[in-house]
């Protein structure tokens, strides 16, 4: 312990944490909440190493007592963009949408990737911590801790496309999910289509889970099941094995919704394998729209998710936390619209 940190704790609490006149010191706080001076320490800088339980009664002893944390360092004039992996154009529409806003408002953009066993996790939030960025545009989902060490050294952050149940202050920008899973299916039921099937995401992605409720929801208004259901991994190895699955089956979909343009890809592989043809013998209908969809053969209808709008979105609301303005709204969607092409049609003959 250091000798400041000695001086802090002989200072009598009683009077000091009664008097609003004076400064409440760590070492108040520290006894208040019934732990050392260290750990009210990590945790007002945001440091890992304290138990959730612990740490959420450090930070309720300083909302209690009106401790007032130091003033932020100096601007770092840079931002912090962390993805679980970048894989696909999908990752890549995001960054070009970020970098877009952050050169217009002459800031640096940190590039975080965790990879695919989220190795650099441990390690990412101590350096983001040092670095001190102005702000943090999240598409990889944080836990709670980590977001409140974030919150604790004063750095604000956007969770772009929430995969996981969100507390309610926590900002973030998505898109109209559900509304897009509804404007697909109807697409498909307007054509003629009684047999729909859907891939779905695996069990617990929030925004697929939506995609999933709007096709529902689209079939039961028109008096179908909505029960052709397969899930599979958001990749074209997904789809790919999970519309073999359906497309072996005797009574056949003859349209199959897929969570996301990947998986919709994988379709018309297992399709090609299968020697049908598409639209003729298979509707498909995608989401995202990522810019491959429009160059496959036949080109992919889909729902256009607005990735780079979105990312621009959420670079805004996160300079401006960082700028020290409340947001307005702290949750924003954007609207989902239908991109029709040529991968759907009213079903042929055999359906």
């Amino acid at each position: 312990m250091t000798r400041a940190e000695s001086s802090e704790q002989s200072v009598d609490l009683e009077p000091q944490l009664g008097d609003p006149l004076r400064p409440v010191t760590i070492a108040a706080i520290a006894e208040s909440a019934g732990v050392s001076v260290p750990t009210v320490s990590k945790v007002i800088n945001g440091r890992s190493g304290v138990a959730a339980q612990t740490r959420a009664r450090v930070e309720a002893a300083i909302n209690q007592h009106g401790y007032r944390r130091s003033s932020p360092a100096a601007r770092s004039n840079m931002m912090e963009l962390v993805f679980d992996e970048i894989e696909d154009m999908w990752g890549v529409q995001i960054i070009r949408g970020v970098e877009r806003v952050a050169r217009q408002h002459g800031v640096g953009v940190i590039l975080t990737e965790f990879g695919p066993q989220r190795s650099a996790i441990r390690y990412w939030i101590d350096d983001t911590l040092s670095r001190r960025p102005d702000c943090l545009v999240t598409v990889a989902q944080l836990d709670e801790e980590q977001r409140n060490q974030l919150r604790a050294r004063g750095i604000p952050f956007v969770v772009f496309d929430p995969t996981v149940e969100l507390p309610d202050d926590v900002p973030f920008v998505g898109a109209t999910n559900w509304a897009g899973g509804r404007s697909a299916a109807r697409h498909l039921i307007g054509l003629g289509h009684r047999r729909i099937a859907m891939i779905a995401a695996p069990e617990g992605i929030l925004c697929c889970r939506a995609r999933l409720d709007g096709y529902r929801a689209a079939c039961d208004a028109a008096g179908l099941s909505g029960d052709l259901i397969v899930r599979a991994e958001l990749s074209r190895e997904g789809g790919e094995t999970a519309a073999l699955d359906l497309l072996n089956r005797p009574d056949r979909p003859t349209a199959i919704f897929a969570a996301n343009d990947l998986q919709a890809f994988g379709v018309y592989q297992a399709a090609r394998r299968l020697g049908m043809r598409i639209p003729i013998d298979l509707s498909v209908v995608g989401f995202d729209d990522l810019p491959l969809a429009d160059l496959v053969d036949p080109p992919l209808t889909t729902i256009h998710q607005p990735l780079t709008e979105m990312a621009v979105t959420a670079t805004e609301l996160a300079l401006a936390l960082g700028r020290g303005e409340r947001a307005s709204q702290v949750g924003l969607e954007l609207g989902t619209t239908l991109k029709v092409r040529r991968s759907t049609a009213p079903p042929g003959a055999s359906g």
